[in-house]
């Protein structure tokens, strides 16, 4: 199956390269939120944050992923999907540098410009599958992309504590910007090479062959019903993933006993297995329905918080299950994006309209989280709390799926 609007030749010939790029390019879309939880605690005892403040600087890019969506649609659509990636890429660098300097105000500023160039980030990239790759390979190249996303966040919550040890947490958290500053090197190298392609194409007489007009950007967007039920899950995958990612290591560190290092480098499990779910996911859904693809994702899923709840000593299995699960939600999602979309416009249209709602209301999920330990003084109900929300996920996704399969058999 090939697209009509995709050129065969930039789809046998960009590939390689182009994904290198992109797995660069997600290195740094989750590594720079997640970087702060191990050492969350620090930041704490030295700004003197409370802890759902404190959890202010992880939720607040979440924010920006929704509040600043439908800027990132808009951007996308006038400077194109390549300068998009470059502009994303060098507000993380800048914010990256900016968040470790000065007190609270400062980090503040410096997470919202992160927050900001993520946000087109997540937006680009599935116009930039659905545009690039052959759709037979959509999904696979869908699963590699959030498999780094976990890989990017993976490293920060492994190496930043010891960075921490050694330099200071300002400059653990700041030693990530390199991965951007690779990312944007490499990107400018394959957007170079993609031009140089197409002008070959079009002087050997080649068709681009620009996308139908007759599909208006939005029309799979805020106006569908399954689109709205698409939204709903994925803020149930994202509030679950940030509200645990934010505090997994202080979970780790009251239920158990770990100390930092240990706590970080345990919660990097939940990020690396989410590969595994990543990358098997795709395969999945080739065979399977998407419906039953996400009824598993959910029951895995779950396993997180009701085994950390019920069974915290057997905390390494809860979290290759969850780990493996959330790396498998989103994967689910953004290949049902893709499903759903006919062209380049409406995957952008779709894919602001899902992540930006989705998004809006996973902000809070860290300090929602951090707000109801406080109250509660443990950590029962906050599970609960992230319980539910893997539920939404599970609800809302087969329901959205099974309206996808009828529609796109």
């Amino acid at each position: 199956m090939t697209r009509p609007d995709a050129p065969p030749a930039i789809s046998r010939a960009m590939p390689w390269f182009l994904l290198v790029a992109i797995v660069l390019f997600a290195l740094n879309l989750r590594g720079p939120i997640v970087a702060i939880a191990p050492v969350i605690g620090q930041i704490r005892d030295e700004v003197g944050l409370s802890a759902a403040t404190a959890g202010l600087l992880t939720s607040l890019p979440v924010l920006c992923f929704a509040l600043a969506t439908p800027v990132a649609a808009a951007l996308i659509g006038r400077a194109g999907p390549e300068r998009a990636v470059l502009i994303s890429l060098v507000g993380i660098l800048i914010g990256t540098l900016v968040r470790a300097q000065g007190e609270f105000g400062t980090a503040v500023v410096g997470t919202i410009i992160i927050g900001v160039g993520i946000t087109v980030g997540n937006v680009v990239v599935p116009v930039v599958v659905r545009r690039d790759f052959p759709a037979d390979r959509v999904g696979i190249v869908t699963g590699v992309y959030t498999a780094t996303l976990n890989v990017g966040a993976m490293l920060t919550s492994l190496g930043t504590a010891p960075l921490a040890d050694w330099l200071g947490w300002r400059a653990a958290i700041t030693a990530w910007a390199v991965l951007a500053v690779v990312a944007i090197i490499v990107w400018g190298q394959a957007t170079g090479w993609r031009m140089a392609l197409l002008g070959r194409i079009r002087n050997a007489g080649g068709d681009a062959a620009p996308e139908p007009a007759s599909a208006p950007a939005h029309s799979a967007s805020y106006r569908s019903l399954t689109a709205f039920l698409l939204m709903l899950a994925f803020a149930g995958q994202a509030f679950s993933y940030y509200g645990i990612t934010t505090w997994l290591p202080t979970i780790l560190h009251d239920l158990q006993g770990l100390d930092a290092k240990a706590a970080g480098a345990s919660s990097s499990i939940f990020q690396i297995m989410a590969v595994l779910g990543a990358v098997g996911v795709p395969l999945l859904a080739s065979r399977w329905r998407p419906g039953s693809v996400v009824a598993v994702v959910g029951a895995l899923w779950l396993a997180m918080p009701l085994g950390l709840l019920l069974a915290p000593d057997l905390w390494f299995l809860w979290s290759v299950l969850g780990g493996a699960a959330q790396g498998g939600g989103i994967t689910i999602v953004f290949i049902i994006i893709v499903r759903m979309s006919r062209t380049d416009a409406q995957a952008r249209g779709m894919s602001a309209f899902v992540q930006g709602g989705g998004y809006l209301l996973a902000a809070t999920g860290p300090s929602i989280v951090g707000a109801v330990h406080e109250a509660t003084g443990g950590w029962s109900v906050p599970l609960i709390v992230v319980t539910c929300s893997v539920l939404a996920l599970g609800v809302f996704g087969i329901i959205a799926s099974r309206r996808v399969e009828s529609r796109h058999p």
